[in-house]
């Protein structure tokens, strides 16, 4: 479930959907060699025109830096492919616009035009309405934060050096849908610490925020195990969070299911130092950005928890290589 307006173009690559610049890139045709495009069993890798040394007429960042920015976000894909075709200078101090050509190398995707600014500070990209960490390690910051502030329930490993955070809704459907994945996740991934981070959308989901004080109050109460077998029964009866008296029902028989006296867990929902914890939850997702939810944050990167299965693996095993975290 989106938070914000996202801008994505319909036919961008594949690889792009699920990196943390996946809300912001707007596509726009590469122009390629003038030799007609072929047919599907026919296709090619793009070839991307030559760069030239004129459009480079700034200092920062550099070409290796953008490279290794390109290579974090999308060095998962064996078939991506890209070109930094230029660094210019702007009319405002410290800031550079930097275009890159992204293809792939089966010559499936429509190559296209990649342009975002630099700050001053070189640590991150405007994007249309975003701010994106930028860098040659662009997750590091995120991680960081992560390790500090993601003190939800999990599941997994009692360590932080691969952190896998997810930012859900009880009242999402796409929330929903992801628990499956985060449920192979697990299975997976033993070396992981899989954290749940409350992050309901009360503007479009009103009894999601009562769901969160619940999730809560169960985790404090009875621990991660409880939680998560709350969390199963919550998401299982979610049809029942559509009315106030609904939700009632549904939370105290996920509260049951869960071993916990309903009645206890229901003043505990009530007392504000909850609601602050929940709060806190929300807080981290917008200090992180994060415009969408289910979100799951790889050692600080962002992708949809949603994605297909062997994509989101496919990333966590390439994001843990980055970092050094032997599987």
């Amino acid at each position: 479930m989106i938070r914000n307006s996202a801008r994505l173009a319909s036919a961008i690559a594949l690889a792009m959907l699920f990196s943390p610049i996946n809300h912001v890139i707007a596509q726009e045709q590469t122009p390629t060699s003038p030799t007609p495009q072929p047919t599907a069993p026919e296709a090619k890798a793009p070839v991307f025109p030559a760069p030239d040394p004129a459009d480079f007429t700034a200092t920062a960042p550099t070409k290796d830096v953008v490279n290794a920015f390109m290579q974090a976000n999308l060095g998962f894909d064996a078939n991506s492919m890209w070109q930094v075709q230029a660094i210019q200078k702007t009319q405002l101090p410290g800031i550079s616009k930097v275009i890159v050509f992204i293809g792939d190398k089966t010559g499936k995707q429509q190559p296209y035009r990649f342009a975002f600014f630099t700050t001053p500070d070189q640590k991150h990209i405007i994007v249309g309405e975003r701010i994106v960490p930028f860098g040659d390690h662009p997750f590091a910051e995120n991680r960081s934060i992560l390790q500090e502030r993601a003190n939800g329930p999990y599941r997994g490993s009692a360590g932080k050096d691969l952190l896998l955070v997810e930012f859900a809704d009880f009242q999402c459907p796409h929330c929903k849908a992801a628990q499956a994945n985060m449920d192979k996740l697990v299975a997976d991934f033993p070396k992981a610490r899989i954290v749940f981070q409350n992050d309901p959308l009360v503007s479009i989901h009103p009894e999601s925020l009562t769901a969160a004080e619940y999730a809560t109050c169960v985790a404090k109460l009875a621990g991660s195990t409880a939680f998560f077998q709350f969390a199963s029964a919550v998401f299982d009866g979610q049809e029942g969070l559509a009315t106030a008296d609904g939700a009632t029902l549904t939370l105290n028989s996920a509260a049951t299911k869960a071993g916990l006296d309903p009645a206890k867990v229901s003043t505990c929902a009530a007392l504000p130092e909850t609601k602050a914890t929940v709060d806190a939850s929300s807080q981290l997702s917008k200090d992180l950005d994060i415009s969408a939810v289910p979100t799951l944050v790889i050692n600080g990167r962002e992708v949809p928890a949603n994605a297909p299965y062997e994509t989101l693996k496919k990333i966590i095993e390439y994001q843990a290589r980055l970092d050094g975290i032997a599987q």
